[in-house]
């Protein structure tokens, strides 16, 4: 069944940062090369300075510049650009997301093929023969989503799949927790299209050996019939060391595969598929331009039983035996998780259920393929662990709901640990190393004693059915004794491995982190076939180079080409906002790993510009790599802070915070992008157009005064365009109507609120935003009318300003700093005498709730006005203020889209439990940005990129089953009503307010 690929387009070139303008010059030493690249390939190619940075990183701790990067379109763009770089003389680095933690996707002077951008179609499923032919851009969550349809789905489930792509899986033999029930990615990868080092293209399937097809294969005089013919002779003449030296695990990623690559088919015949030997091989024999996969069924229904121990020890002693049971996982976490989640605002609530006294805990996952009657296999598992054996206690989860709170407290694990405050973190290094179940218990107590002779720690979870425990070990990497460190406990988990028969990497792979140590695992006679291997498919040793072997000439070493050595150092400016909680400014941008979940487009709201434009340099990764170059000196002050840097890396972040909580650190770009453009705006001033809408409340103000002749002027002839060519205002966009009389003219006209202080169960003060006041008001009165319902006295502040929101999203801080200070001494009387400040505009309620905190000093008045600042849902939510409404029966059905700013503090959720009890049916979208964010979609240059971001959110409304759409926040209303032939959604709290009985 062939795929319709119109999907799968790529975007829109104005989406792109190169629709900016700025000039994009390669790098001297790489000029020739470019140009000849320019010459051969129709995708693009990057060779400038902040090309190389952003592709420097993935997810691991390596750092390095390659020569430039290549987008290739198709297939015959691959072998293009690998024929042009072997001209060259120049290696060449496949990649995915870049989401590896081995360095895989690091390398030193590297083309980079980035087949994310363009080469990610879904070309053919056969449901019956369970299989699906792929380009290797695909991203893995994209696969299953669409073979849902046929109850589907590709059985490897690594945590990074909602970004990670299938070219990149094969590369590394990706697996993930379901790894005892599945295995790895080599047993479901039946074919593939190779582009070798010297740009032939091959097609790796099962061969019999000596039938006439291997005749036709390796008669011929090319590098295809070399390496069948080398592959062959290596595997014959090394048996007897591949059987001693491979362990059988499960999970083992290191070397190459020649174990797998010569088996007997059902038939009994002998094969050779070098497609096993490509998997895990890490770019380093070829790249890999289309799979075809083996799929496997989903299970209708899973149920978990989470068992409690007292210690460690007595959770890995369980491990081998909960493998006999029919489980389809087996996951560890111990008591630091469950701490560090304890202690955290967003995972609290999943740690809370955890008894205290539990050491470390054992997951178990029932699947209905594997057993029918969930309750009777976890009666089972309790009779043997809690009943008889050392768990204290058992938490069973049989609905999608209580087992997604269990997966998300796991998951949670890396975030948490990696957000710890100062320079030591705890690195993946050696976090997957792999030992048979059966010996995990003692490897742990061994593996605990090295840390302890090194005088560190580490927190210990994951995958511990398959053997395979992700152990971090906490050091300081800024620091020459941290690097040796890290070096030295490499020596003795490595040493400890082979001790218990175990493999180096059970997951990660192995890349610039754990090559070095591979000679070590394969013995001497191996690491020689694996060179041999090598050379047969790329003589010149140009693929990937430094990954799974090396020379002596060039030889492998981990602590090369770090990210942060002990060379490395960071300015720490004097910032006009508190970073004390994110350990200074440095360690705010430093918090970004490189895992690249910003890459993800299919749930949150992480990052609405790389979701429309599929550019590196538009992710919060991204983002983060320029700044961090700036602030080490990679890049010069001037260019931190000249008007390429602040459009293309700074000006193109939306400000939406979808960060701030999507982000596995927390990495809050929107804050640090604010503290850069001031210090911009400091240094060189700002223009006509940002000064505007840093004042809008002020002429707003003038708006409704003067309305309704402030509404005519735009419509005039020629106004509009006019306006973008001095003010660069997007001549498509409608600008706001205002309304003549004001919100709080007409609180005022009709004489206050109707509850009296002296009857009301609550005192709230309504924030009289710009927009609600000004240009519509019908969500501040649907407001006041639903408060004095669930009996509230409400008044309109009179002695208050604008939030500071617009001049605080454009990087004017001193006037924030001020209007932020006004607010506060104006509205701390009325908190400290009961009073809540409640908000129609999420971005205003966020403002307080949120940025108040890092402008204002650290005291009683701001933390109490932050602390009772609301949105209006939000505070009927919390109060549970709707109890004390009647409403009618309602039959409508709404689609919410949530503002991001709430979900950045996971607030957005109130509005749903408000309108549901309302009467309403709610189908709350799992939404991103709506693409308008405040000014952003009004600024001509960002036009086109705002309505790619706005065309996401729209095929998604158009998807839902709601009669309705309502959105709290004004810029999303606006985006939606800019629509072709609709008119903007309704505030919530408006409907909420149509449904009050009367």
């Amino acid at each position: 069944m062939a795929v319709d690929d119109e999907f799968y387009d790529p975007p829109d070139i104005q989406t792109s940062a190169d629709a900016l303008g700025h000039d994009h010059a390669d790098v001297a030493e790489y000029r020739a090369l470019a140009a000849d690249l320019r010459e051969q390939i129709r995708g693009e190619v990057r060779f400038d300075e902040y090309s190389q940075i952003l592709y420097a990183t993935d997810g691991s701790i390596y750092q390095a510049r390659p020569a430039g990067v290549v987008c290739p379109r198709d297939t015959e763009d691959v072998r293009a650009a690998i024929r042009v770089a072997a001209d060259h003389d120049t290696p060449v680095l496949p990649r995915g997301t870049g989401s590896s933690l081995a360095g895989q996707a690091v390398g030193p002077g590297c083309v980079v093929l980035d087949t994310t951008r363009h080469m990610d179609s879904i070309l053919d499923v056969d449901p019956d023969g369970k299989t699906a032919t792929v380009q290797p851009g695909v991203v893995q969550d994209h696969l299953d989503d669409h073979l849902d349809q046929w109850d589907l789905k590709f059985a490897p489930d690594p945590a990074s799949s909602n970004r990670a792509t299938i070219g990149g899986g094969i590369g590394n033999n990706s697996t993930g927790a379901h790894s005892v029930r599945y295995g790895i990615t080599d047993a479901y990868t039946a074919e593939l299209r190779v582009v070798l080092a010297d740009g032939s293209l091959i097609h790796t399937r099962p061969v019999v050996l000596d039938s006439p097809e291997w005749d036709g294969l390796v008669d011929k005089d090319d590098r295809e019939a070399a390496l069948y013919r080398t592959v062959r002779e290596l595997v014959e003449e090394n048996e007897a060391e591949i059987d001693e030296r491979y362990p059988t695990l499960k999970r083992s990623v290191s070397g190459y595969n020649l174990h797998k690559a010569i088996y007997e088919n059902e038939a009994g015949e002998e094969v050779i598929n070098l497609t096993k030997l490509f998997v895990g091989a890490e770019g380093t024999l070829g790249t890999i331009v289309e799979a075809t996969l083996d799929l496997v069924s989903k299970p209708d229904e899973t149920a978990l039983a989470l068992y409690c121990f007292e210690s460690l020890g007595d959770a890995m002693e369980a491990v081998p035996e909960a493998l006999d049971f029919d489980v389809s996982a087996v996951e560890l976490m111990d008591d630091e998780v469950f701490r560090l989640a304890s202690e955290s605002t967003e995972f609290a609530q999943y740690a809370e259920p955890i008894p205290e006294g539990t050491a470390a805990a054992l997951m178990l996952e029932y699947d209905s393929e594997l057993r029918d009657d969930f309750e009777d296999a976890i009666g089972a598992t309790n009779n043997h662990f809690v009943d008889e054996g050392s768990a204290f206690e058992v938490l069973e989860a049989y609905s999608e709901e209580d087992q997604l709170k269990l997966w998300k407290l796991r998951k949670a694990a890396i975030p948490l640990l990696m957000s710890l405050e100062g320079d030591p973190k705890p690195y993946p290094f050696i976090e997957d190393a792999t030992v048979p179940p059966e010996e995990l218990a003692e490897y742990v107590g061994e593996f605990e004693e090295v840390l302890k002779d090194h005088d560190t720690s580490a927190a210990y979870f994951a995958h511990a059915g398959s053997g395979t425990l992700h152990i971090r070990p906490i050091l300081s990497l800024k620091e020459n004794e941290g690097v040796e460190t890290m070096h030295s406990i490499s020596e003795d988990v490595t040493t400890l491995v082979l001790e218990h028969n175990g493999s180096f990497s059970g997951e990660h792979g192995d890349g610039l982190a754990r090559t070095e140590f591979n000679p070590k695992m394969y013995g001497e006679v191996l690491w020689s076939a694996f060179q041999e291997l090598k050379l047969a498919a790329d003589p010149d040793r140009r693929m990937n180079p430094g990954k799974v072997v090396y020379w002596a000439d060039d030889p492998a070493d981990m602590r090369e080409n770090l990210r942060y050595g002990a060379e490395y150092s960071s300015l720490e400016p004097q910032t006009e906002m508190d970073f004390e909680g994110e350990g200074g400014f440095s360690h705010a941008i430093e918090l970004c790993n490189g895992c690249g979940t910003c890459r993800q487009t299919d749930s949150n709201t992480m990052c609405p510009t790389y979701r429309a434009s599929k550019e590196e340099i538009q992710t919060t990764r991204g983002r983060a790599n320029m700044l961090r170059a700036g602030i080490s000196g990679e890049i010069s002050e001037e260019e931190m802070f000249s008007e390429r840097f602040q459009e293309e890396v700074l000006d193109l972040c939306v400000g939406c915070k979808g960060c701030k909580s999507d982000c596995p650190t927390g990495v809050d770009m929107a804050k640090i992008k604010t503290e850069v453009k001031h210090e911009y705006h400091e240094r060189e001033g700002a223009g006509l157009r940002e000064r505007l809408f840093a004042n809008i409340d002020s002429l707003a103000a003038l708006g409704s005064r003067f309305a309704p002749l402030s509404n005519w002027g735009p419509k005039l002839p020629g106004a509009r365009t006019a306006m973008e060519r001095v003010a660069g205002i997007a001549a498509e966009r409608e600008l706001p109507h205002f309304e003549r009389e004001s919100l709080e003219e007409w609180f005022a006209a009709r004489g206050g609120s109707k509850i009296s202080v002296a009857d009301a169960n609550e005192k709230a003060l309504l924030f009289p935003d710009t927009y609600t006041n000004y240009s519509n008001t019908t969500p501040g009165k649907a407001a006041i009318l639903t408060l004095e319902a669930a009996g509230v006295h409400v008044e309109i502040p009179d002695d208050v300003v604008s939030s500071g929101r617009p001049a605080y999203s454009k990087g004017f801080l001193d006037e924030a700093r001020g209007r932020a200070a006004t607010n506060v001494a104006a509205l701390d009387p009325y908190v400290r005498d009961g009073w809540s400040v409640v908000f129609t505009e999420p971005s205003d309620a966020v403002m307080f709730q949120d940025e108040y905190l890092d402008l204002l000093p650290d005291d009683d008045p701001t933390r109490r006005v932050s602390g009772d600042a609301y949105g209006v849902l939000e505070y009927i939510d919390v109060l549970r203020l709707d109890e004390e409404i009647d409403f009618t029966d309602r039959e409508e059905s709404l689609t919410y889209h949530g503002h991001c700013n709430q979900k950045a503090l996971n607030k957005d959720h109130h509005a749903v439990g408000v309108l549901r009890r309302a009467g309403y049916a709610v189908d709350p979208l799992d939404s991103g940005c709506c693409g308008m964010a405040g000014s952003f979609g009004y600024e001509e240059e960002h036009y086109d990129l705002s309505q790619a971001i706005g065309n996401i959110l729209f095929e998604q409304v158009d998807e839902s089953g709601g009669e309705e759409v309502v959105a709290p926040g004004t810029s999303c209303r606006t985006q939606l009503g800019d629509r072709p032939d609709e008119t903007a959604p309704r505030h919530p709290i408006e409907r909420v307010a149509l449904a009050i009985a009367r």
